[in-house]
């Protein structure tokens, strides 16, 4: 029988403060768009709206966003802005 070895923790390299910014972003857009197509998916159209822009006051900016949701008139289904079902 082969010898066991010891499971160890790999720690990831350290990334400078904004690459690890540019990552959460991009992490989020990526889940977000995986949801988006999920719920296009089950009849209804997305469209994601700015409503406003962050400052932090040195000159960086990012945009904050929305969703609108319609829901497919075929299905008579209605959603709110976060894709729930309005109480009965």
């Amino acid at each position: 029988m082969a010898e066991q070895t010891e499971f160890r923790r790999v720690d990831l390299p350290e990334k400078a403060t904004p690459d690890r910014a540019i990552n959460r972003v991009a992490e989020a857009v990526h889940r977000l768009n995986e949801a988006v197509q999920r719920a296009v998916s089950t009849g209804v159209s997305v469209e994601l709206v700015r409503v406003s822009r962050y400052h932090d006051g040195t000159g960086n900016w990012g945009d904050q966003i929305v969703p609108m949701i319609r829901a497919d008139a075929a299905s008579g289904r209605s959603a709110d802005a976060n894709g729930r079902a309005p109480e009965a």
